[in-house]
């Protein structure tokens, strides 16, 4: 009964592990920077009830902020397999470029959605940041596991 109950907890546990690969998988699934942006902007439509014209220019202004991040995700990696650290000068550039392009997109996307649906966008904003500094904090907590480091 013992050896039943031991079979029955391996099968459902490598089940779950298989299904949870599975999933993680289908997530990381690349697609193009084109079908990324048709995406985001229909997802932001059903939010923000865009209109034909507004989602036209954020098809375009959201397609070039894609391939500027596709870009630097390709240099930081390239970076990274060199085992190059980037100097104290590469990061104040990088950063700073990084908010420059904030603020541009900022701008336009006040120029593109009206006063309400730019107050419902940045809650949205606000939420999907909140959400990434959980997921951080979490994937840091599995480092420090996985290292043996205790707080």
């Amino acid at each position: 009964m013992k050896n039943l109950i031991c079979i029955l907890i391996l099968v459902f546990a490598t089940t779950f592990t298989a299904q949870a690969q599975m999933k993680r998988s289908a997530r990381n699934s690349k697609m193009t920077t084109e079908q990324q942006a048709i995406l985001k902007v229909k997802k932001m439509t059903l939010v923000l009830d865009l209109n034909a014209t507004q989602q036209k220019e954020l098809s375009a202004l959201i397609s070039q902020q894609l391939e500027t991040k596709n870009a630097t995700f390709k240099a930081r990696k390239a970076m990274k397999e060199t085992n190059r650290k980037p100097t104290s000068d590469e990061v104040f550039t990088m950063q700073n470029k990084r908010l420059d392009a904030q603020i541009v997109m900022k701008n336009k996307m006040l120029k593109i959605l009206t006063p309400a649906q730019y107050k419902k966008f940045k809650k949205m904003a606000k939420g999907k940041k909140r959400m990434a500094g959980k997921q951080m904090k979490h994937q840091k907590g599995k480092r420090e596991k996985k290292r043996g480091i205790r707080k």
